[in-house]
């Protein structure tokens, strides 16, 4: 008997799996025609502006229009950059209009983590990766209490989620967070345009009753510069952090040997939009932390007698904000101190330099960076668009890490002010692990002032 229904069971089965390649490849045959047959930018129309009478060359509008594809139909978005370029999508998440800056983010996963990473405050961002989505959003990978960049830009939003971890749709949690997502846009040719021209400001929009024209005074009347948006991310009141990494995401023997016994170092850490990853880093080495709003007195920190203070990371322009410079002058030389990102160009401008905007900045997760003393090279998970002017610096601060893409100062040594600071994301978050020495090495400095003080 079993002999017998040997073969009509494989042959069954044989069937089946023939249909389900069938089925397979013709879904996939499907899309490819799509995208293929009906690409985004379907129409492409250039509509230009009479020379001036001077002479000057014409403005250039590029409309692009998308088609829906046949397996779910969204409504319409639009994206106006302040260029003039108009780009048409579909919409998900919220529905309304917001203005802000647009970035591109060159990550290939943690799209989660970049949306709630509140240094986005103000910024549009568009992903380089085309296809977001897929593993829908978690409670677990948030990197603060809510999403915090003002839209979402991405070529394909995944019709299905997949991942065992997920609780919603990007789509769903997008709509709760308030926040606008358009697809269906060619994000190659956005990229492209912000990496030559610099980064533009653009709105995005639901509301197809307002004009490009509207649209685009919008864009143009919207500035980053000399926006203080820390005090829109910070905390409200004093608290304690003492959770580190998991053990199930664990990843460095040195933090979990340095949590061994000792009596933990106390750090109070700024926040000007601290990432959560950031403060469980600090608790994986055996950090008891104080967090503190952006505007906190200086001498109200010095007051609690900590082991060090460490500035965060956060949004908006670091000229912007002389009470937090202040603040960094009063301490240094006192504490050891650790800065990230904003945390960083906040204490350049303690030291006594200048910050500058970039072009377009760094976003992503594989810049690479040169550790000048020893040469060691760190491929980093990155988020800024200002930077600290090395020749600015007075002579005794050394630049300790350089970026190597475009040269720019990634991180700074203060001996004589006890200060250490680095200009991209030690967590990653997403991102590689290569960084995480920069906590270590902020521990070995609460360390040497420990066994100073007692000597």
């Amino acid at each position: 008997m079993a002999s017998a229904l040997a073969p009509q069971s494989g042959t069954v089965q044989c069937r089946r799996q023939v249909s389900s390649t069938c089925t397979t490849r013709a879904m996939n045959l499907q899309r490819s025609l799509y995208f293929s047959t009906a690409p985004r930018l379907r129409s492409f129309a250039q509509r230009t502006s009479p020379a001036g009478p001077s002479g000057a060359r014409r403005g250039l509008v590029v409309s692009a229009a998308a088609v829906s594809p046949p397996w779910g139909k969204r409504p319409p978005a639009k994206l106006v950059l302040e260029d003039g370029s108009v780009w048409n999508g579909t919409a998900f998440g919220a529905t309304g209009t917001e203005v802000g800056e647009v970035v591109f983010n060159t990550s290939l996963t943690g799209y989660q983590e970049i949306l709630t990473d509140p240094s986005y405050k103000g910024q549009f961002v568009c992903f380089t990766y085309p296809h977001i989505g897929n593993t829908g959003i978690n409670l677990e990978d948030m990197e603060s209490t809510k999403c915090h960049l003002g839209a979402v830009i991405i070529r394909d939003l995944s019709a299905t989620v997949s991942n065992y971890r997920s609780s919603l749709t990007l789509d769903a949690y997008l709509k709760e967070q308030g926040v606008l997502g358009i697809a269906d846009v060619d994000t190659r040719a956005i990229t492209r345009r912000l990496r030559v021209t610099g980064c533009l400001n653009g709105v995005v929009t639901t509301d197809l009753a307002r004009s490009d024209a509207d649209l685009l005074a919008a864009a143009r009347g919207w500035s980053i510069i000399g926006k203080d948006l820390i005090r829109e991310v910070t905390c409200d009141e004093v608290h304690e952090w003492r959770d580190p990494t998991g053990a199930e995401w664990e990843f460095s023997p040195e933090a979990v040997a340095s949590r061994g016994g000792a009596e933990p170092y106390h750090v109070v850490a700024y926040d000007f939009g601290i990432k959560h990853n950031i403060l469980r880093r600090l608790a994986s080495f055996g950090c008891r932390i104080t967090v503190v709003p952006a505007d906190y007195p200086a001498a109200k920190v010095l007051e609690m007698n900590p082991d060090g203070v460490f500035f965060s990371n956060g949004p908006g322009d670091p000229s912007a904000v002389p009470y937090a410079v202040a603040n960094a002058e009063e301490i240094l030389g006192k504490k050891p101190v650790f800065g990230i990102c904003m945390g960083h160009q906040v204490l350049g401008q303690a030291f006594g330099a200048k910050t500058f905007k970039l072009k377009f900045g760094h976003h992503g997760g594989n810049h690479p960076i040169r550790f000048t003393p020893t040469g060691r090279i760190e491929i980093s998970a990155q988020n800024h668009n200002f930077a600290v002017d090395p020749d600015t610096l007075p002579q005794e601060v050394e630049v300790s890490h350089v970026n190597l893409n475009d040269g720019t100062c990634a991180g700074m040594l203060f001996p004589s002010k006890k200060a250490m600071t680095i200009q991209y994301h030690p967590e990653a978050s997403p991102g590689p692990h290569d960084a995480d020495v920069c906590f270590a090495q902020f521990i070995d400095m609460l360390k040497a002032e420990r066994l100073a003080a007692v000597a």
